[in-house]
């Protein structure tokens, strides 16, 4: 974990309401936005209860926590924006149904041949995505979730060379 990533967790421990959340929330961030995942108490249920009652409860309860918290969050949200330079988006996890709430969707300038402006064309012929953006969005969700694993090995490779620059010749003396 950078110092950033350390310095936004603890402030959000400090910030949030402890009655929000069930443990610390889930933060993650790029160059542009802070996403803060919370897990909320599902509801009780009989034991008997089908998936689409179980999925329709929890849809409600995450319904019933984002509106009871927005001011708070909003207000939470412009003090972390003002000190991070980020938009801050918030989501919840509650039972099996995770829902983020407005997300930031921020434009990436690409230059693509042929052959792979071929490829976002037939996602949109076969109806699989509605515009080149769109198909690229869904390319780039299908190639995380197949090499979830790849990438988590990437950044943490980049978290030790961030570590070995912060302990260069130049580093602060305590």
């Amino acid at each position: 974990m950078s110092t950033d990533d350390e310095r936004v967790s603890g402030w959000l421990t400090g910030r949030l309401p402890q009655e929000w959340f069930e443990g610390a929330p889930e933060v993650s961030h790029d160059r542009d936005e802070i996403l803060i995942v919370g897990t909320i108490a599902a509801p009780e249920q009989a034991g008997d209860v089908s998936p689409a009652a179980r999925s329709a409860a929890e849809e409600g309860r995450i319904k019933q926590f984002r509106e009871d918290t927005r001011e708070r969050r909003i207000e939470i949200a412009r003090e972390l924006e003002h000190s991070t330079r980020r938009k801050v988006a918030w989501g919840v996890r509650c039972g099996e149904t995770r829902t983020v709430f407005t997300s930031l969707s921020a434009p990436v300038m690409t230059r693509l041949r042929q052959p792979e402006r071929q490829v976002l064309d037939t996602l949109v012929d076969a109806g699989v995505a509605r515009s080149r953006s769109d198909a690229l969005g869904w390319c780039v969700k299908l190639v995380a979730q197949h090499s979830e694993t790849w990438l988590k090995d990437l950044r943490d490779a980049m978290t030790k060379v961030e570590d070995v620059r912060r302990a260069g010749p130049d580093a602060q003396q305590a």
